[in-house]
């Protein structure tokens, strides 16, 4: 059983979540299936993560008409290309070099369209499809009000044209089943995961030297950006809790711009850090250095899998996060402290409660670290292969809610 993986990172240089999970993935894909081609778009120039592990196919750069013409159908359009292209390897790699792959996992959606519709004819592969959210949902869908029923189409074929789908959580795979989209039969839930040669606990004292941070109350979050994650929240929630140091990992310039700013209204300033984007490799030390990881909101809800969450549990620390379902599903609902979304009185209660009683933050590091122990990336590339296995020997009539 031989598995093409398609994916369109928006980084070569993994400096978004999409890339760093689609990399890791890959990565660990690769080492159980040696056989395994992936493909991915030269978005960039210069070096790329991707290099050795995936297939580079050329960028038809025409999402950058829409400078002339602002509208997401120029990047729907380059996408289509981008899968057309995709398809014509394949093709070529059955006629001319008789390689022929069983499966076809997409993770993209127009992408998926377009091969679910047309992959299994021409190659003879079974396509699945990795679906993190509907695209009508997507905040940068086409928003023109003529395109809105071809927004509804994308959906509809994309969803229901693949032999099976994948979902970060049950949250949205039951969202699809009781919209009438996909029987959750045919939907398998891979979560997201995180790298378990990198996030490892460590001693909280030698991080904070290792950085030379103070030795006080400290609250850490970390992520690639900021944007719609309510740090402005977390800013509001630090001000209500005298004492406590707050470090801020990541970020683009001007997120941090605007942060800063806030910090400096609310004369929270000579308390927050802003240590700016940190090579992978060192974002642990400062996870490590925390008594809080916090996550104050997400940008999607029943979707909602962020790496961030997989990887503070794993650095064995206390976690708060939102109490959503979708996250319930990572958490067990003990293994971290959930509070209202959206409400930064309650964020500052959950932070003013935890500093204050360092038995109840061991015991919620501690279930959090077992929690998330199943969700490493090799455990995830295998389920992804079963699931593949599954669609292989089933085509469309493969059941893979189970695997």
């Amino acid at each position: 059983m031989r598995i093409c993986y398609i994916a369109y990172p928006n980084s070569l240089r993994l400096r978004s979540a999409n890339a760093v999970q689609t990399h890791a993935t890959l990565r660990a894909l690769k080492a159980l299936a040696p056989e395994t081609l992936a493909i991915v778009p030269r978005v960039e120039g210069g070096p790329s993560a991707f290099d050795g592990l995936a297939l580079h196919l050329p960028r038809i750069a025409i999402g950058r008409l829409s400078r002339l013409y602002r509208s997401t159908l120029w990047y729907y359009a380059e996408r289509s290309v981008y899968a057309w292209l995709a398809l014509a390897v394949l093709l070529w790699l059955r006629l001319a070099r008789r390689q022929r792959y069983d499966v076809i996992y997409v993770r993209e959606v127009i992408c998926a369209l377009w091969l679910a519709l047309l992959a299994p004819a021409l190659t003879g592969a079974q396509v699945v499809y990795e679906v993190h959210d509907l695209e009508t949902r997507n905040p940068s869908r086409a928003k023109e009000r003529w395109v809105q029923p071809v927004v509804h189409l994308i959906d509809r074929l994309a969803l229901t044209r693949p032999a099976a789908l994948t979902s970060l959580t049950g949250a949205f795979r039951d969202l699809l089943a009781a919209l009438g989209i996909r029987n959750s039969r045919q939907v398998a839930v891979l979560p997201d995961a995180y790298d378990d040669e990198r996030y490892i606990p460590q001693a909280r004292d030698a991080a904070r030297q290792a950085l030379g941070l103070p030795d006080a109350p400290t609250v850490v979050y970390a992520g690639l950006t900021f944007a719609y994650r309510g740090l402005d929240l977390l800013l509001d929630a630090v001000a209500d809790t005298p004492a406590v140091h707050f470090i801020l990992v990541g970020g683009r310039d001007q997120e941090r711009a605007a942060l800063a700013d806030q910090a400096q209204r609310l004369g929270i300033a000579g308390r927050v850090t802003f240590a700016g984007p940190q090579p992978q490799e060192r974002v642990p030390l400062y996870l490590a250095a925390a008594d809080l990881l916090v996550i104050p909101d997400t940008v999607t809800d029943v979707t909602a899998s962020p790496l961030k969450l997989f990887e503070y549990m794993a650095m064995e620390r206390a976690v708060i996060c939102p109490d959503l379902p979708a996250l319930r599903e990572i958490t067990g609902g003990d293994g971290a402290l959930h509070v209202p979304r959206s409400d930064s009185a309650a964020l500052a209660g959950a932070i003013r409660a935890l500093l204050n009683d360092p038995l109840r933050r061991e015991e919620l590091a501690a279930r959090g670290r077992t929690r998330v122990l199943p969700h490493t990336y090799t455990q995830r590339a295998a389920r992804l292969l079963a699931v593949c296995t599954r669609v292989a020997e089933s085509g469309r009539e493969a059941v893979v809610h189970d695997v």
